[in-house]
């Protein structure tokens, strides 16, 4: 049986947020976001450990969340790098001296808590056939292209365009030799934006797992706004026994 491990990078400095404050470091519902994604995968039964990068003087302020919260998953914080990519290398070369090549590595932005113990069980059930999974979102408004910002190129089917989201899972060996191929080349991750642009690159068949539209993450100030709504969302309706599946808004899309 494979190990699963998450990979979460908290490496925003909330400059778009306009918070002075890391991000993942806000408090919603008495808790930092970072707390509230972490408490998702530590939950999980299938979790096996956890490795956060985030910006190194921030570390004692990650471990002592880790601390108060009982996070025994979390196995280690590692500094970020100067982008996404960066932080997620350092986070899964960390998790490589503990796990083989075939350990499931789902990585998921740290402010992006609003996932479910079964959207996190249909990954795995994915990557554990396919190989990969990546969660999107169906769009629910018409998709348009631009070149220049000014007139329309093209209207694509929204039916053939998806919302690329998190947690994006892969082979613990196959992710980090993407990051090892692109390193020994020289090449920066210059619009390398995510993991599975990444794996789309390197030659991998990616598969889709469809989630819900309110699996967002934290970036502009009027997400906090959105957190909190969603979170009162939550609040209200376990109180009527719902399972945390139909808790999430859009999960029976």
């Amino acid at each position: 049986m494979s190990q699963k491990i998450a990979i979460i990078f908290a490496g925003g400095s909330g400059v778009r947020l306009g918070s002075g404050l890391p991000k993942q470091f806000l408090e919603i519902k008495g808790k930092p976001i970072i707390v509230h994604t972490l408490e998702v995968f530590q939950n999980h039964p299938q979790i096996d450990a956890i490795y956060v990068a985030c910006k190194e003087e921030y570390i004692p302020r990650c471990q002592a969340l880790v601390e108060r919260y009982q996070l025994g998953k979390v196995a280690k914080i590692v500094p970020g790098g100067a982008n996404g990519q960066e932080s997620i290398f350092a986070a899964l070369t960390a998790a490589a001296e503990s796990h083989n090549d075939d350990a499931i590595a789902l990585i998921h932005d740290g402010v992006r808590p609003f996932i479910s113990e079964q959207l996190i069980d249909d990954c795995l059930a994915s990557c554990e056939q396919n190989g990969n999974a990546v969660v999107c979102a169906a769009l629910t408004e018409t998709p348009m292209l631009s070149e220049d910002g000014q007139f329309v190129d093209a209207l694509p089917s929204r039916d053939s365009v998806f919302l690329v989201k998190a947690p994006q899972c892969f082979r613990l060996g196959e992710v980090l030799q993407a990051h090892y191929d692109l390193r020994a080349r020289g090449d920066s991750y210059e619009g390398i934006i995510d993991t599975c642009t990444l794996m789309k690159l390197a030659g991998h068949k990616i598969a889709l797992v469809k989630g819900p539209r309110s699996n967002v993450k934290a970036t502009l100030p009027e997400d906090v706004y959105i957190f909190r709504a969603l979170f009162d969302y939550i609040e209200t309706e376990s109180v009527f026994g719902l399972a945390q599946r139909d808790m999430i808004p859009g999960s029976k899309d």
